[in-house]
């Protein structure tokens, strides 16, 4: 079954908005050379499709749209995928072709009826479908979703997702969901001669000035004193030099919480989001 010939299922005719959560090479393939793949996905499909921003190891694919048109996407990025592992496996000796896999992210308080009673709705799904579906126990890191992988052919994986949207139309989230953000990955920092550098492969890179200063205060300060001692154990420190660390510590603390109020008008936007999975 070509992406193309996706239908809808009869009488479902909304607008959703549903996330996905794929690795860096997963997103690169959707995207293609120059954005060409998912802007052609974008066309044919009539969906939107936007890919979160950000040096994170996961990224957010967000598709909005009628459900035509979002199945529409699931099956081009799902014969995507399939075409990928297919190319994959010609520098391979494996003979047997792995399934395509894809991550919804749902709100937690969905994932009870997506399961049925006794496990007995997630049950329908695989035998009707014959794609393979597992909701994860725990939610994902600071949110109130959890991870829906959904594995098998393109067109089980199509047939599952039209499943799933109804469900969860059927069955709104309850209360404030709390969306997944992927973080960003952590660097290795490490000192020399007075300068922060981060490590990026091979490499070391200078990293912000800002780290650098506060390396170059602590460095000037006086160790601690040793226990039995009322004065310092070397000369050379001054209270000038301690208020530079304490105002630069208070400065960057400052910062932060500039980040996490913007942080919280992003979040502002997400919550006027209607529709959404």
């Amino acid at each position: 079954m070509e992406p193309n010939k996706v239908q809808p299922e009869g009488g479902l005719n909304v607008t959703l908005t549903i996330r996905l959560l794929m690795h860096g090479k997963e997103v690169g393939s959707i995207i293609g050379k120059k954005g060409e793949t998912v802007k052609k996905m974008r066309e044919e499909s009539g969906a939107r499709i936007n890919i979160s921003e950000g040096n994170c190891p996961e990224r957010i694919v967000t598709i909005t749209g009628p459900t035509d048109a979002i199945f529409k996407a699931f099956a081009m990025i799902a014969y995507k995928f399939e075409e990928d592992i297919i190319n994959s496996m010609s520098n391979s000796p494996a003979t047997s072709k792995p399934p395509v896999t894809l991550r919804l992210v749902v709100p937690a308080s969905q994932c009870g009826s997506l399961i049925g009673k006794g496990g007995s709705k997630i049950k329908e799904m695989r035998e009707s479908t014959g794609a393979q579906v597992q909701v994860a126990g725990d939610m994902l890191p600071n949110s109130t979703e959890r991870a829906v992988t959904i594995s098998g052919t393109p067109e089980a994986i199509i047939q599952c997702v039209k499943q799933i949207c109804v469900v969860m139309l059927e069955s709104p989230p309850k209360g404030a969901t709390i969306p997944y953000r992927p973080k960003p990955a952590s660097t290795p920092v490490i000192f020399s001669g007075g300068q922060a550098y981060t490590i990026q492969g091979q490499y070391a890179i200078p990293h912000p000035d800002q780290l650098t200063k506060l390396h170059q205060l602590a460095m000037q300060q006086t160790p601690f004193t040793p226990l039995g001692q009322t004065t310092p154990a070397f000369p050379g420190s001054s209270l000038r030099e301690d208020h530079e660390v304490m105002d630069f510590l208070e400065e960057d603390a400052f910062d932060e919480k500039l980040l996490d109020e913007d942080d919280d008008e992003e979040y502002d936007t997400h919550k006027g989001q209607t529709d959404k999975l």
